[in-house]
Formats: structure tokens, sequence, C-alpha cells
């Protein structure tokens, strides 16, 4: 049962980021904040980490973290990377940026960084 939540929860907010980064950029209001994009991007992909963590860690019944640790952060890269990709060739108000993936690559690799503090300082992820 709590691999279905992890699953769901994970491909819903896959398809978040996904209409988020295809939408027309027309359609999104501006706020005025200094790299206020690349700062969403890292929360979108540490989100995304942490929750697909959860699935695989659930998935592989694995009791060592490294391998759901190791593909999520992967999955999440090359997630990232494609939908660079479909910004440059499938939408015309959107173009693809070598600094989103970075952002993407920093969120990705802070919630493998918290997932192996809050494990090693509260066990609770063995516990999963």
């Amino acid at each position: 049962m709590l691999k279905k939540i992890f699953f769901w929860t994970a491909l819903t907010w896959s398809g978040i980021i996904l209409v988020s980064c295809l939408i027309k950029s027309d359609d999104i209001p501006q706020v005025e904040m200094q790299n206020l994009d690349k700062i969403v991007h890292a929360f979108f992909y540490f989100v995304f980490s942490s929750l697909w963590f959860l699935y695989f860690k659930k998935h592989l019944n694995s009791f060592n973290n490294f391998m759901p640790l190791a593909i999520s952060f992967v999955f999440s890269v090359l997630f990232g990377i494609g939908i660079e990709l479909l910004q440059a060739f499938l939408t015309t108000t959107r173009k693809a940026d070598i600094f989103d993936v970075f952002a993407n690559v920093t969120g990705a690799t802070l919630a493998v960084i918290v997932i192996i503090l809050v494990n090693k300082y509260n066990g609770i992820i063995d516990k999963i």
C-alpha cells in the first residue's frame, strides 16, 4: 500500500513539473526576484528526488539506501535534461537553459544530502 502511495505521489509531482515547465511562458505570472526560477527548479527537483527515492526504497525492498538514492538521483537528472530538451524542441515560448539543469542537479543533490543526514541522525528512513 505504501509503495503505491509513494509511486502515485512521485508520478503526480513529476506531472506537475512537466506541465509547469512546458506551458506557455506567457501564462506564468511574473515575479520580480532575481534567480527565482532557479530556486523553483531546485525546489522542484529536491521534492522530485525525495519522492522517487521513497518509491524506489519501497519498490526495491532495500535495506541499503545507496541504490534507491542513486536511481532517484540519476532519474532526476535525466528527467530534468529531458524537460530542457522538450522546451528547446517542442515549445515556442520556452528555451533550454543549462543553468536550469544546474539548478535541477542542485535540488537533487540537496535531497540526497538531506536524506542521508536525516537517516544518520534520526534513522527514520531505514524504518520505511
